[in-house]
């Protein structure tokens, strides 16, 4: 009886260990609050190991301890190509391969076009696009390997929009977008989907601030959007957990508006 009783919680540990080594592994930058703390809540729940990095640590460990086991934070500066690539090398020696890709790390700047200066352009390109570009091609070198994986790039509405005093995020996000269609020319045929999602206004921590303060622009926001409501982070957390899924598994290429049909509102 007592052999049998520890056969049963030997082949529970094996079982539970097995598992473990079958989690799929997902990277989200900018994991630590707002949108991506929602996409890394969602993958966790959908049993997903997430690996969030930002800058912020004290922000990181605040995410590691609501997540739970199954999320490892990474202090990490997505502008430095050296500590990107010391990542990508923890990564593939604690967890061997990486399966899902989220760029969503991101830097905003509004300012006039004729005063924003070479410096601040040059800032909001780097985090929002160079970066994104050296993260990409050092994961897909990971993903090749198994002819498997998702790359999911956040963008935003600013790149479909002429919005004022957001020249450099505007850029770069168009330029994101770009890069999402050539990226997935190349790597699709690799066996790796690359999309990207442009959310809409979303319901966060700073856009709360902001439009709180401005009653006026939250009105004319919600007139022109047919729900007549903000997302929520949970709306991009899904759209994107849906790209990184077997569900999309025939997706390649494209950019998903979340924006509550505010792109086709009048």
């Amino acid at each position: 009886m007592k052999y049998n009783y520890l056969n049963w919680i030997l082949f529970n540990i094996f079982v539970k260990l097995k598992q473990h080594d079958m989690l799929k592994n997902a990277i989200i930058t900018g994991g630590g609050s707002g949108i991506g703390l929602a996409i890394a809540e969602r993958f966790v729940r959908s049993g997903i190991r997430v690996i969030i990095t930002g800058r912020d640590e004290e922000k990181l460990q605040k995410a590691k301890l609501l997540l739970g086991e199954n999320c490892f934070a990474y202090p990490l500066n997505v502008t430095d190509g050296k500590s990107i690539n010391e990542f990508i090398n923890w990564i593939e020696k604690e967890f061997t391969s990486i399966d899902i890709l989220v760029n969503n790390a991101g830097v905003h700047l509004k300012k006039p076009f004729v005063e924003m200066t070479h410096e601040d352009f040059e800032k909001v390109v780097n985090v929002n696009q160079t970066a994104v570009f050296n993260m990409s091609r050092e994961v897909a070198k990971n993903m090749a390997k198994n002819s498997n994986g998702s790359i999911i790039h956040i963008s935003s509405m600013a790149a479909h929009y002429g919005i004022p005093n957001v020249m450099g995020y505007t850029a770069s996000k168009g330029a994101l977008e770009a890069m999402t269609r050539a990226m997935a020319v190349e790597l699709t045929p690799l066996g790796i989907r690359v999309n990207a999602v442009a959310p809409g206004f979303i319901e966060t921590d700073m856009s709360r601030k902001a439009l709180s303060s401005d009653p006026e622009r939250k009105r004319r926001i919600l007139e022109r959007t047919p729900m007549r409501k903000l997302g929520q982070p949970a709306h991009i957390a899904d759209a994107v957990y849906f790209l990184a899924s077997p569900e999309s598994e025939f997706i390649s290429g494209v950019v998903l508006p979340v924006d509550g049909g505010n792109s086709i509102g009048f």
